[in-house]
């Protein structure tokens, strides 16, 4: 076969993939081989997107994710990806996430990948978009990296105090003892009773024996949800003992 020839057949393959509706193609992948019988949902790619979710096939989800273009669906795939958590999801992931997608970055904090640190770290100093930095935070308190404590430690004297409560939560789950101080810094002297909780609970959460013992010292406060993660900071102590 000429070069000229191996161009059309190759260029004539590529045109006919591109003529193919969005469900012939994904007939042609084996999107709806899940099915059996009648769809119990409608449209019938809800009821397969169940049907791969509950077998494990996130190869068919991103699939969809990728060829479906209905907000719907996309969020139903986006769901799925959360709730499996799985860690063939993460190159995918990434490259969504690298575009600031705030559902890929959620997607990312459950399934825990290391992987996404260096890439969604900046957007916790992105205060021109307060919703991206909540998500992202939840997500490295998630993924747990300590290479983004400091990053984080430094939201806690943001002026919103969303992002300061959130800044603590990550901070619980990721576990630094670095944290400790400052966590303590803001039970004693934020005025938002919101983030003074969230702060202890990180406290706890770290469950070292000096972030317990500093978290008991709260017990005589005036706030009654910081007052009783006090308590079971001192409660936790006393079983240790």
């Amino acid at each position: 076969m000429s070069k000229e020839e191996s161009s059309t057949d190759t260029n004539g393959s590529a045109d006919a993939n591109s003529k193919l509706s969005t469900r012939e193609l994904l007939q042609s992948k084996g999107f709806y081989s899940v099915l059996d019988g009648k769809p119990k949902d409608f449209p019938p790619e809800l009821s397969a997107l169940k049907e791969h979710e509950k077998n494990g096939n996130v190869d068919m989800i991103l699939l969809a994710l990728e060829k479906l273009g209905m907000e719907y669906m996309q969020q139903y795939c986006f769901g799925a990806l959360r709730r499996m958590g799985d860690e063939s999801a993460i190159e995918s992931m990434l490259e969504r996430a690298a575009k600031r997608d705030k559902s890929a970055i959620e997607v990312i904090g459950k399934i825990g990948s290391e992987k996404a640190v260096e890439i969604i770290l900046p957007y916790v100093d992105n205060d021109s978009d307060p919703q991206l930095q909540l998500i992202t935070l939840r997500a490295l308190g998630e993924i747990g990296s300590p290479l983004a404590t400091q990053s984080i430690t430094n939201k806690l004297a943001s002026e919103n105090e969303q992002i300061r409560s959130n800044a603590a939560r990550a901070l619980g789950l990721i576990g630094d003892t670095r944290a400790i101080g400052p966590l303590s810094n803001i039970i004693s002297n934020d005025l938002s009773s919101f983030a003074r909780y969230s702060a202890i609970w990180a406290l706890v959460q770290i469950r070292t024996l000096r972030a317990l013992q500093t978290a008991k010292t709260y017990s005589d406060d005036s706030d009654y949800l910081v007052q009783s993660e006090a308590i079971r900071a001192s409660t936790i102590l006393g079983s240790l003992s």
